[in-house]
């Protein structure tokens, strides 16, 4: 049952105490990027000039959140002669500083992202940082770069016989490049949320690479050529620890509930999911909460079942749109088994399933959210690239055992 994703990269087997206490480390679908993000370079304007203009630097495009592929399983990239007509040859060259001098709000600047370093090739070295580059470029029409968005990606369709994957939650990637599209997506998603300031309301712009926002002091929208931009109000984002904006993460707890007695699981079903489909419980973290109790609280809400253990198992970075699923598996207290549908109306059904009826399931064919399903069956589950299905895989493994088969 705990079959891994075969190109999921995982830790290596050590023999360090805690991996003989709790076995090896679980990584989980959009996790293990084979890039190194360097994130302390990302201010370092040197740096990105060099890895953007480097012949071996690779560009993901996406289009309104759909990545360019040659198919539903491999990603394809562009190169930085595809770009340019958008990004222009040289989008890190101004400093940061000069970058929001020339902020213009009337401007559309695509989002370009560094993504990080490939250092299993050597064809780029930055000081001692070796490793290609990756970026990923927002191509999608809109704005003041409709018809430039729309030449570049027609231009890379034609002449890469490749296309951009719509989808809403794509789930078929190969694991590494899953990661890469994980990670493009929640920060385009973010940058495209977070257009104006929390503090003043006017318009924010990128900077660091596509992970931080700010808010300028200037502005050259309406300013005739050559003239001082206009002063924009002051802002209290300008002023002291609080001056930049960053990247949000949601954590939000699904959790593998077992019964009382070892051999039962809690399933619900959403109102919205496809015939026949059940799936683990979850909920987002409330401010003030730990992980255990947002388990037991969401379990309560949703299903009327009381918990009692809570254990953390695995993580998964969910990019739709920015969420971390903290994964976790808790058993019902004695006697706080019975499922009450009627605290929160979130639930269309909730039941116990043996671990049997679950093992037949995933030895079934999955089916992922929003796919069709043709063959009648008791019971479906999320596939293998959900953790939903890793944390019911590892119950019906022996994780609450004594010695877990890892």
């Amino acid at each position: 049952m705990s079959t891994a994703i075969p190109d999921l990269p995982l830790l290596a087997t050590d023999d360090s105490m805690l991996s003989r206490k709790f076995g090896r480390e679980v990584a989980n679908y959009f996790s293990g990027s084979p890039l190194n993000r360097v994130s302390f370079l990302r201010a370092d304007h040197a740096f990105l000039n060099a890895a953007f203009a480097h012949p071996s630097a690779s560009f993901l495009l996406l289009d309104n959140y759909s990545p360019l592929a040659k198919d539903t399983t491999t990603l394809a990239y562009a190169s930085k002669e595809d770009i340019v007509p958008l990004t222009g040859p040289e989008p890190f060259k101004p400093t940061e500083e000069e970058h929001i001098k020339s902020f213009n709000s009337a401007v559309t600047q695509p989002i370009v992202l560094f993504m990080g370093l490939d250092e299993k090739k050597t064809g780029f070295q930055y000081r001692e940082y070796k490793g290609n580059p990756y970026f990923a470029v927002d191509v999608t029409p809109k704005g003041s770069i409709v018809e430039k968005a729309k030449s570049v990606i027609e231009a890379v369709k034609t002449k890469r016989g490749v296309s951009f994957i719509p989808g809403a939650r794509l789930l078929t990637l190969n694991a590494p490049e899953a990661a890469i599209y994980a990670q493009a997506r929640a920060l385009l998603d973010w940058n495209a949320r977070n257009p104006f300031c929390g503090g003043c309301g006017e318009r924010t712009m990128s900077i660091n690479a596509g992970t931080k926002r700010v808010c300028p002091p200037t502005d050259l929208a309406g300013v005739p050529e050559g003239a001082e931009p206009k002063k924009r109000e002051d802002c209290p984002t300008r002023h002291g620890i609080s001056n930049l904006s960053f990247p949000r993460t949601d954590p939000t707890v699904i959790m593998a509930i077992v019964s009382a007695d070892g051999t039962k699981l809690l399933l619900g079903r959403g109102k919205r999911y496809p015939p026949g489909w059940y799936s683990t419980l979850a909920g987002f973290l409330e401010p003030g909460e730990s992980i255990e109790e947002a388990v037991r609280r969401e379990t309560w809400e949703e299903s009327g079942v009381h918990v009692s253990r809570v254990v953390i198992h695995s993580s998964q970075p969910w990019p739709y749109p920015a969420n971390l699923m903290i994964g976790a598996i808790g058993q019902a207290a004695p006697n706080g088994e019975t499922i009450n549908l009627g605290n929160d109306p979130e639930l269309e059904d909730a039941k116990w399933y043996t671990f049997d009826e679950v093992r037949e399931a995933m030895g079934a064919s999955s089916v992922g959210f929003g796919e069709p399903v043709t063959e009648k069956r008791k019971l479906r589950i999320p596939p293998q690239t959900a953790i939903a299905n890793r944390l019911m895989a590892a119950v019906l493994d022996g994780y609450l055992s004594a010695t877990p088969k890892m």
